[in-house]
């Protein structure tokens, strides 16, 4: 499965598929994406998180021990927080949001979703991201999972990735552009 598509290639994809194999093998494929959006929530508004994430500083013994308590805490157990836990004990942490993507991708095309990347200057609000998963559907002929994520660079606008496919269509590449343009006339 993860020669067919490269968002699942790897070895974050290796970890994926085997964390998607056993919750569907143990009927817990929602509770353990919906654990694994919750671990990323978490990395997302926490700077202490990403970094003991992130950081080769630390041993695998005490990202293990930090993140033990802290998805304790989170009240997230079961396979998931297994599943962090060897991660960590394997000293793959760092590729946790590659994993998490690959995961989402894995339960989107089984669930018979596409996952369309969309990146932002800011949030999106759950009215527009509802209709930009209509129109996609519609220019699709397939249900969208909307995987955001934020760049403010972009001034505004967004860019959407579907497989191979991706629309620009930021305020940032619209100015590059017409800066090109101006060099190319003057």
């Amino acid at each position: 499965m993860s020669g067919e598509d490269p968002i699942i290639a790897g070895m974050a994809g290796r970890y994926a598929t085997a964390l998607f194999d056993l919750a569907l093998e143990s009927k817990k494929l929602a509770p353990v994406e919906k654990d694994l959006n919750r671990f990323e929530k978490m990395l997302d508004s926490s700077a202490d998180l990403r970094r003991l994430v992130e950081s080769p500083v630390f041993s695998a013994e005490d990202q293990s021990r930090a993140l033990e308590a802290i998805l304790k805490q989170a009240g997230i157990k079961g396979i998931c927080a297994n599943f962090l836990g060897l991660v960590a004990t394997n000293r793959r942490l760092f590729a946790v949001r590659d994993i998490i993507r690959a995961f989402r991708a894995l339960t989107a095309r089984h669930r018979g979703e596409v996952t369309a990347e969309v990146t932002t200057a800011s949030a999106l609000t759950p009215a527009q991201t509802k209709r930009l998963a209509a129109v996609l559907k519609s220019s699709i002929g397939r249900d969208v999972q909307i995987d955001t994520k934020l760049d403010p660079s972009l001034l505004g606008g967004l860019v959407v990735k579907v497989g191979s496919r991706m629309v620009d269509n930021s305020l940032k590449t619209k100015l590059d552009n017409l800066k090109l343009a101006m060099k190319e006339v003057g």
